[in-house]
């Protein structure tokens, strides 16, 4: 039977549809009587159309005659599978007629230490592209701490959040963007500024008071300051390299966030060779709920830049 019903149907196309809208009329009438002026046809048309369709299902959907209307056991679960069927067609058509529709609300952008004018991230760019493709759209961009990003994107408070790969949580999905490096780094008031490559300054190195986020970004990072004289906590980039410029304290940096202070000779890079590890930094957006149209756009063009 599942051959020959096979055959019949074939594809389902428009007077396929158009006879299980009349099916469904008949249904939610009561009968054919009923639908009559529910689709504005005669009861015999209305006959002619469950007929048909009853022979390309290769099923008796329905009892009709003096005992009145009723399903068979066939009628009632096409019915349920029509209305499902239907229901898939209508939140088809709605999702193209919003694709015609401009864009407009609000994009939530929520973003780690110094991504915003990181060069390699190319946000001023992408911010640019997306306010011309969608010119209704608010962008909310702000600055926050790892753990306020994650947060506030699981809970849909934030469409899109920037942040160093340090973990894996469930419910998110993580694009990379790029690698951070970063070096450990004192100021020219240090006093290992001047001091010369030897056996006595690793020594040196960690017998200095370090500055660090106070938070475990990545077992690079962690294995870095093991063994490290670890005196102050200064979770931003900026406050850091201001306890780091004061002279007092040696810490780790991005080297794209700090090269013109050493370009100036503000900051000098301590055993460059070994004292150093790698970020990388990714997009994070929920892995469930309804697509959005805005955040998916701009994380489009963004690639593209």
């Amino acid at each position: 039977m599942k051959k020959d019903l096979k055959v019949r149907l074939g594809q389902v196309g428009d007077y396929e549809i158009r006879l299980l809208k009349v099916f469904e009329a008949v249904v939610e009438s009561g009968g054919f009587s009923a639908a009559e002026g529910e689709l504005n046809i005669g009861r015999s048309t209305i006959s002619t159309h469950i007929a048909n369709l009853e022979d390309r299902l290769n099923l008796k959907l329905c009892f009709r005659g003096r005992s009145g209307f009723s399903l068979t056991e066939e009628g009632a679960e096409v019915y349920e599978l029509m209305k499902t069927l239907l229901s898939a067609l209508e939140g088809f058509r709605s999702g193209v007629n919003a694709l015609h529709v401009s864009l407009t609300g609000e994009l939530r952008i929520i973003a780690s230490d110094t991504i915003c004018m990181d060069a390699q991230a190319g946000l001023p760019e992408a911010i640019a592209r997306f306010s011309q493709a969608a010119p209704d759209v608010n962008v909310l961009l702000d600055v926050k701490s790892l753990s306020d990003i994650e947060r506030m994107v699981l809970n849909d408070e934030a469409d899109i959040g920037l942040i160093p790969q340090h973990r894996q949580l469930s419910g998110l999905d993580y694009r990379p963007l790029y690698v951070d490096d970063c070096h450990l780094y004192c100021s020219r008031t240090h006093p290992l500024y001047n001091a010369k490559s030897s056996s006595q300054l690793l020594d040196q190195v960690l017998s200095s008071k370090v500055v660090h986020a106070g938070i475990h970004t990545s077992p690079e990072v962690g294995a870095q300051l093991a063994d490290m004289n670890k005196a102050a906590i200064s979770y931003f980039y900026e406050a850091r390299l201001a306890m780091i410029l004061s002279g007092a304290y040696i810490g780790f940096m991005p080297n794209t966030y700090v090269q013109r202070y050493v370009d100036e000779g503000d900051l000098r890079a301590l055993m460059p060779e070994t004292k150093h590890y790698s970020l990388e930094i990714c997009t994070i957006t929920r892995t469930y709920g309804r697509s959005k149209r805005a955040r998916e756009l701009f994380l489009e063009l963004w690639a593209t830049v």
